[in-house]
């Protein structure tokens, strides 16, 4: 499975099947315990979480927070860049990577198109002015008008000197702000447990593995880990790829004094016109952000920890009943059930014997051709394929035997082995699906803890967070190769700002799960929970 996943020469759902067939064929557990793994409670809170984020798409919601935030952030370089990629990881905290991707890059796009479009016009103006200036004898003789005598005069070739450099300067600005978005998407989803699918996997095969954890990864444990590493990392890509695209130039970057340019100025119009073309909020844009906030609260509130969550206050004892997958598709249900339209009471007291036709009534926020359309199935069967076949190792006893061969790691520091796995994951993950290089090195990990009597949650949570960290390669994820169609990078621009990426990432990971991570998730002692014969 490990060869079909990475080289895809089957797709990665059919793939994902190969366990319903071979491990009942082999007598290591009956296809009725497989057929168990591929719909698991993690499945339930992924489909769910689609869902919602598909309902937000629809509405347009998602393009609404962008634009409104570009507009409060301005088009001055650094500021612009800070706020795309800052828009782009929020969105794919809750939506697809893919999806916040396709709709950033075409906004940017405009934007960057009307700067270049203004500067050109300035230029042509300048031009122009000095003519006339000039022919009007306003100039001395010997100041050549631009690009009228080329090669006659050493001003004219410093001139073409001034216009190359400033298109190769437009050129990386326009490879920073494609590849901000690409990777700052990549960085958001790592946020939340439901931002990208190396996290759900995470979530499930631990579950999975150590059954009595007494609910350790949970939405609001999970964010207070991975957020703040979110936002190191977002400060740090900021920082990054800004001075590898344009050095030091704090002129490009920041502006000149408070004043905008006209240029600056038509670039930002360019935004408020997508914006005003949006028009007022509907009733169902404000409907799916109203459910989208109270299913974070929720999500939040559920069980944070540090006091008694409302499943507690509600359900009491039974409150292990509920997860995080109930509570988002409750709120999916709701969206099948809720009108886009707002209902008008006159409607409900029509004479209906007065006309034979039929009244259709207003569309849900949610229509189930949209979701059977974009909802990604493949994921699904992703997910399910990972839980079989990581209860197909523990079941053989492989991962038990994996973990034996692991022995010599005992001799390293403990954030040594992290740093090597994350490293390891890190190439690995370029190659192939980011879900299926979590699925296949979270049991593998899992056992290396235990062998190791270390806190599992230890060396599983930074190479959970390592596999989402494709940087270097299109083909490596879905940003990747959607901002690539658009023809302003090479590969080498993707491999050299990304190889500086992945080890920014490795840093930033092994140094959260030995500060703050250590600290919330008591990885100083080996839990009892892991104490299993298992592994």
């Amino acid at each position: 499975m490990a060869v079909f996943w990475s080289t895809e020469v089957i797709p990665l759902g059919i793939t994902s099947l190969i366990p319903i067939v071979l491990i009942p064929m082999f007598g290591i557990m009956t296809t009725e315990k497989v057929a168990l793994q591929y719909m698991k409670d993690t499945t339930i809170l992924f489909v769910g979480g689609l869902m919602v984020a598909i309902a937000i798409e629809e509405w347009n919601l998602h393009k609404r927070i962008a634009l409104k935030v570009l507009l409060y952030v301005g088009v001055r370089p650094a500021w612009l860049i800070m706020g795309l990629m800052g828009v782009t990881a929020f969105l794919s905290m809750w939506i697809s990577n893919t999806a916040t991707t396709a709709m950033m890059v075409p906004i940017a796009q405009a934007v960057l198109d009307q700067l270049s479009l203004s500067e050109d016009r300035f230029d042509e103006t300048s031009q122009e002015e000095l003519q006339t200036k000039q022919s009007l004898n306003l100039l001395p003789d010997e100041i050549p008008v631009l690009k009228m005598f080329p090669g006659n005069s050493h001003k004219t070739a410093c001139k073409t000197s001034d216009n190359e450099k400033a298109t190769r300067e437009r050129r990386n600005l326009y490879k920073l702000v494609t590849l901000c978005i690409c990777y700052s998407a990549s960085i958001g989803g790592t946020a939340t447990l439901t931002g990208t699918g190396p996290n759900l996997v995470l979530e499930g095969q631990f579950n999975q593995l150590f059954p009595e954890n007494g609910g350790v990864i949970t939405f609001s444990s999970w964010f207070v880990y991975a957020f703040p590493n979110m936002l190191i990392m977002l400060f740090l890509c900021w920082i990054w790829l800004q001075i590898y695209f344009l050095g030091f130039n704090f002129k490009i970057l920041w502006g000149c004094g408070s004043v905008k340019t006209w240029k600056e100025i038509a670039a930002y119009q360019v935004i408020k016109e997508e914006y005003k073309k949006l028009g007022k909020m509907s009733f169902a844009e404000i409907l799916v952000l109203i459910l989208f906030i109270f299913l974070v609260l929720l999500w939040f509130t559920r069980n944070p920890g540090f006091m008694p969550g409302w499943a507690t206050v509600i359900f009491g004892k039974s409150k292990k009943y509920i997860s995080d997958g109930t509570t988002v598709m409750f709120i999916a249900l709701l969206m099948y059930i809720l009108p886009s339209k707002r209902p008008r009471l006159e409607s409900l007291f029509k004479d209906k014997s007065s006309t034979e036709q039929h009244i259709q009534g207003p569309s849900t926020l949610l229509d189930w051709e949209v979701v059977q359309h974009k909802l990604p199935w493949n994921v699904m069967l992703l997910l399910g394929g990972g839980f079989a076949l990581a209860k197909s190792c523990e079941a053989s006893g492989l991962s038990k035997w994996l973990g034996n061969q692991l022995n010599p790691l005992k001799t390293i520091p403990h954030w040594g082995i992290v740093i090597i796995l994350c490293l390891l994951i890190s190439i690995f993950t370029e190659f192939t699906s980011n879900t299926a290089t979590a699925t296949l090195f979270l049991p593998i990990l899992a056992s290396l803890a235990v062998k190791l009597k270390i806190n599992p949650l230890y060396v599983m949570i930074p190479c959970t967070v390592t596999a989402s960290f494709s940087f270097m390669l299109p083909v490596a994820t879905p940003p990747n190769a959607i901002v690539f169609t658009y023809g302003h990078l090479t590969v080498m621009d993707m491999v050299k700002a990304g190889f500086v990426m992945n080890l920014v990432g490795v840093v930033c990971v092994t140094l959260s799960v030995n500060t703050w991570g250590w600290m919330f998730f008591n990885m100083d002692q080996f839990p009892a929970w892991a104490n299993t014969t298992n592994l």
